[in-house]
């Protein structure tokens, strides 16, 4: 099964966007294939604003995003294996999304290793009754006891 990760980044893409905001990705420079410029990054991050009018010739295909973006003034192609995103997010509200590691993917690559535990078959749902339980014989939460408010003293 493909990735999902791009399939996420374009729709919280499209999402911030079609809000007004300016959508920001956090990519982890350290990872294979990123391309972006080094005096740009730090502590092995980079944040890229990715707005259509801070970009050109934005591309958010399935294995990368790609674009051409000013840094200092100066045009640089930038290169972001999906893999390298770490999070999409508005960067007027903050509201996006981290991304997980893509556990298929890294395993792919060497990177993890994914073990299956027993084949144990998982019991099927069962029903509940619908009926309140008999008074006394629930053990759940006692309604708490209010807190003394808050005292306060006029002073003259």
């Amino acid at each position: 099964m493909t990735s999902h990760r791009p399939y996420l980044l374009r729709a919280l893409y499209e999402w911030i966007a079609d809000n007004g905001m300016t959508p920001h990705l956090l990519v982890d420079a350290t990872r294979h294939g990123v391309q972006v410029p080094t005096h740009a990054v730090k502590d092995g991050k980079i944040v890229l604003n990715i707005a259509e009018r801070a970009v050109s010739r934005l591309e958010m295909a399935n294995d990368a995003i790609r674009f051409s973006a000013r840094f200092g003034g100066v045009s640089y192609p930038v290169t972001v294996p999906v893999q390298a995103v770490l999070a999409i997010y508005a960067r007027e509200t903050g509201q996006g999304m981290a991304l997980p590691e893509d556990i298929h993917a890294a395993a792919d690559e060497g990177e993890v290793e994914v073990e299956l535990a027993d084949e144990t078959p998982i019991s099927p749902l069962s029903a509940v009754p619908s009926e309140p339980a008999p008074e006394g014989d629930d053990d759940g939460p006692q309604t708490p006891t209010p807190k003394r408010g808050a005292h306060l003293r006029i002073v003259k």
